[in-house]
């Protein structure tokens, strides 16, 4: 249930998110990359914080992550992390995002970028880390997928002036 709840939270912070990206991207004063390495600067000293909670802890809450992770992961551990998660998750997507963003429409980008990843997520993990795939789960996976993606037509209703 905590996943659930930890999933919702993330999936608003990031609709909020893009609001504002959108914003600031079609505001012709900044640019994608621009506004990524803005927001990796921000973000990073509040990730370092978390981190230090999440293997410290700090008045009681934290604590359960590894305190060694640096010293006590093995080099592939790492590897993956590094290439997976920062050059991949971390500067590729979130350029390609970026640059989606500054040319299109969120309500046409997001769906396209965020159904792409949990079906490519969940064959990869089916392939190669021997997570279990169903028919089921194949077939709800390619019918978020697909419900995310769809272009849903404009509303008659007319935008609000800026």
């Amino acid at each position: 249930m905590l996943a659930i709840i930890c999933a919702i939270g993330a999936g608003l912070c990031w609709g909020i998110g893009e609001l504002f990206t959108k914003s600031v991207l079609h505001s012709g004063q900044i640019g994608p990359v621009t506004a990524i390495a803005v927001r990796s600067t921000v973000a990073l000293p509040l990730l370092w914080a978390a981190q230090l909670v999440a293997t410290r802890g700090v008045a009681g809450v934290g604590g359960h992550e590894p305190v060694a992770w640096l010293s006590g992961a093995s080099g592939g551990t790492l590897a993956k992390l590094a290439l997976g998660s920062g050059v991949m998750a971390g500067a590729a997507a979130m350029i390609l995002f970026y640059v989606a963003l500054s040319l299109g429409e969120i309500s046409r980008v997001k769906p396209v970028a965020f159904a792409l990843a949990p079906a490519t997520a969940a064959v990869l993990a089916w392939v190669f880390l021997g997570e279990s795939m169903s028919v089921r789960k194949a077939r709800l996976s390619r019918r978020r997928s697909l419900l995310r993606a769809t272009p849903w037509p404009r509303r008659a209703i007319p935008r609000r002036r800026r």
